[in-house]
């Protein structure tokens, strides 16, 4: 059976949503090894101690001892444009220690599977890089302007065309790696657009069952099934959880506001409530944990006089896990 290899990255802040991508990946990729670049040294001893089978932990030293001149950009970014611009070194990490790597796909650690992404890899077939376009609906198209392609699923291979748009996209993420828009530009994310012109075997994803997400919901007919969410009449692969804050212990602010989505049944019921059962799942099994159980102390209402204020100012609940009030997230479409 296939191994499908991944890797992703993130820190203590992420470290439940990367469990929660973990648990997915278990439930619905039957073969697979995930590469997880941990950005602190607390994210790191948490995942040491947990020994996930499937899991390969790489340090962020590490990959900074590979590519020294990843330390010369950390000089003049922020935390998060420091993160960006590690992206493509990532896969490239992997490519050059793991020779029995021959195709690796990154993750964005807020991704979350509703069934096994096969048909990813068959639309890929023999190609050397995978893109998942945004699919902004018409309301929503000046948005292209932060990339008509988004960053969170990507594949290359270990070949030609996969290794020269690695290697081109790493040097422009050195050169430029900011979270701000100008032309042609944004964080590591807009240098996609040029692909399908500027590289050969690169192949555009056509299933819309692919990275579902707050930006392109109103642009697909959802329904509930027996099995899970069709999306415009296909199954749903996995949704991106982006702009999701927890507001406090079980109640998350799902950010769907600012892109004017309605929280219909099937999006709170098929997509949202298990993500974030699964989120409060981890947040119980590993509330011993110093980095998880710290955490879930400090968010816990029931604890905390400051939250129960914050929970009366929230205003009307939606429901017990999701509020209504969105607020906007630096890492717009990231």
């Amino acid at each position: 059976m296939t191994v499908r290899c991944f890797c992703t990255y993130f820190d203590s802040n992420y470290l439940p949503r990367a469990l929660a991508l973990y648990a997915s990946l278990k439930r619905h990729c039957p073969n697979f090894r995930l590469w997880a670049l941990c950005m602190d040294k607390g994210c790191y001893e948490t995942l040491a101690a947990l020994a996930l089978p499937e899991v390969v932990l790489i340090r962020l030293e590490d990959l900074e001892r590979d590519d020294p001149a990843l330390c010369g950009a950390k000089q003049n970014r922020s935390r998060v444009e420091y993160y960006f611009t590690c992206t493509p070194s990532l896969p490239l990490f992997v490519f050059a220690n793991w020779l029995d790597v021959d195709l690796i796909t990154y993750l964005d650690a807020d991704l979350f599977f509703f069934a096994d992404p096969a048909p990813l890899f068959d639309e890929l077939g023999v190609g050397s890089v995978l893109l998942v376009p945004h699919r902004f609906p018409t309301a929503l198209c000046n948005r292209e302007q932060y990339g008509v392609y988004n960053v969170g699923y990507l594949s290359f291979r270990r070949d030609q065309y996969g290794l020269e748009c690695l290697g081109w996209w790493r040097e422009r993420c050195l050169e430029w790696c900011f979270d701000r828009v100008e032309p042609g530009r944004f964080a590591d994310q807009k240098y996609l657009d040029s692909w399908p012109q500027r590289f050969a075997g690169v192949v555009v994803a056509q299933h819309p069952g692919a990275n579902l997400a707050p930006w392109n919901v109103n642009g697909h007919a959802l329904a509930s099934s027996g099995t899970g969410v069709c999306v415009d009449g296909w199954p749903l692969l996995f949704y991106h959880f982006h702009g999701l804050r927890q507001i406090y212990g079980a109640v998350y602010d799902p950010g769907l506001a600012e892109y004017d989505v309605q929280l219909t049944e099937p999006i709170r019921s098929a997509i949202y409530l298990p993500y974030i059962r699964e989120l409060e799942a981890l947040r119980r099994s590993y509330a011993q944990d110093d980095a998880l159980g710290r955490r879930a102390t400090l968010l816990d209402g029931r604890r905390s006089p400051a939250v129960r204020a914050v929970r009366a100012a929230v205003g009307v609940m939606c429901s017990r896990y999701l509020v209504g009030r969105a607020g906007r997230n630096r890492r717009d479409h990231r």
